[in-house]
């Protein structure tokens, strides 16, 4: 039984990369039924994007997102700086696909603020060609990483994260995620924003602080590269959701979400039309790429 929810938040699932976790994501897509579905950039890695890796499990991804918006729920696709290719064709919709850029909403009288968050990036924004080298780097270490575990697992051992560690230091060292996170919260005060919501970082985080007088909130949907994470909004609250091999072994599923409730609708068949133009624009991109 899916659990019906009203807004679901991921960012940074990395499509066509080693690092991606397809399966997992696939899993709980199929678990849940949103009535908005917002891809908060980095959906599809355009940087990295080879036509010899684009293994099953990632376009079943791609049908079951189509699946879902020919079933109503509304998908907001926000580009990110990984796919910031389809930048170009912002404003586009079709049925129930939406590509933005950033998304505004209000919920409960609350003004919502939701973009990648990539702008902030000076190093990816000024430096394109030294960050997507660190981007392949990124992606060896995510391959190096699962086949490690792999081999910790079946001696008994944890697994562990060398993509975490060595990125959290990196960041650390330009204190580039507190600097991140602050001027996010910063700008949503100055711009009258109640809430700002972004990915980018692969690092989920629920923040509230009091910027002028007012009670600003900054969340963080994660990724499903290192954290396998998103954003949940039910019964009016937020919650991070947090995914759990063991929670799909059964039926119906125990689901690891963090200060959560439920309520929804969904359904089947996916519509070939849009399926076609979505497919389309990654095609060509990718064509383009390979041809540069």
């Amino acid at each position: 039984m899916k659990r019906e929810l009203d807004i679901v938040v991921l960012s940074d699932t990395h499509l066509g990369t080693y690092g991606c976790h397809a399966k997992e994501l696939l899993n709980y897509l199929k678990s849940i039924k949103p009535r908005i579905l917002i891809l908060n950039g980095d959906f599809i890695d355009m940087w990295q994007f080879r036509k010899r890796y684009f293994p099953r499990e990632h376009i079943q991804v791609l049908q079951r997102v189509l699946k879902m918006a020919s079933s109503g729920t509304k998908v907001y696709y926000i580009t990110g700086n990984h796919d910031d290719l389809l930048r170009r064709y912002s404003d586009f919709s079709s049925g129930n696909i939406h590509l933005r850029d950033k998304l505004i909403l209000t919920l409960k009288g609350q003004a919502y603020w939701i973009f990648h968050g990539d702008i902030f990036d000076l190093f990816i924004r000024y430096s394109p060609f030294l960050s997507r080298l660190g981007g392949k780097g990124y992606d060896w270490l995510i391959r190096l990483n699962r086949f490690i575990n792999k081999l910790r697992l079946a001696m008994g051992m944890s697994r562990m994260s060398f993509a975490k560690k060595v990125k959290h230091r990196v960041k650390e060292a330009v204190k580039f995620i507190s600097d991140f996170e602050n001027t996010a919260l910063r700008l949503a005060a100055e711009e009258d924003y109640d809430f700002v919501i972004c990915g980018h970082i692969h690092r989920p985080q629920m923040r509230v602080e009091e910027i002028q007088g007012k009670k600003i909130t900054y969340l963080n949907s994660g990724d499903w590269v290192e954290n396998l994470t998103a954003l949940e909004y039910n019964w009016g609250r937020w919650s991070i959701y947090e995914y759990d091999e063991a929670d799909y072994q059964y039926v119906n599923p125990r689901l690891a979400v963090k200060d959560a409730r439920e309520e929804d609708d969904d359904g089947v068949v996916a519509s070939p039309s849009i399926e076609e133009v979505y497919l389309e624009i990654v095609r060509k991109e990718g064509k383009k790429q390979s041809a540069g």
